[in-house]
């Protein structure tokens, strides 16, 4: 019978580093500002600034990358998980 142990999650990445996040949304107004709110919750030294914002094709949703100094796995999964809950919020990558 194989060991049931749960194993450490491995990642892939050395931290610090650099982290883009695109989350999308519908393009409502105070979209874009909730989501760097967010991000700056997890990320307070993310510049707003350096946000991109790309709307769909047709115009109906918006695409906002957020590229954060990332500390930790830990910092990365609390802020997806925060990102993914907000009722604005439709996609995260």
């Amino acid at each position: 019978m194989a060991d049931q142990t749960p194993q450490p999650r491995q990642t892939l990445l050395e931290f610090p580093c650099d982290f883009p996040i695109k989350i999308m949304g519908a393009r409502v107004d105070g979209f874009a500002q909730a989501v760097i709110e967010v991000v700056l919750r997890h990320a307070p030294d993310f510049d707003p600034a350096g946000a991109e914002m790309r709307p769909s094709s047709k115009g109906n949703y918006l695409a906002v990358t957020c590229t954060f100094r990332a500390i930790s796995q830990q910092q990365v999964d609390a802020l997806y998980m925060e990102l993914t809950s907000h009722p604005m919020v439709k996609v995260v990558l």
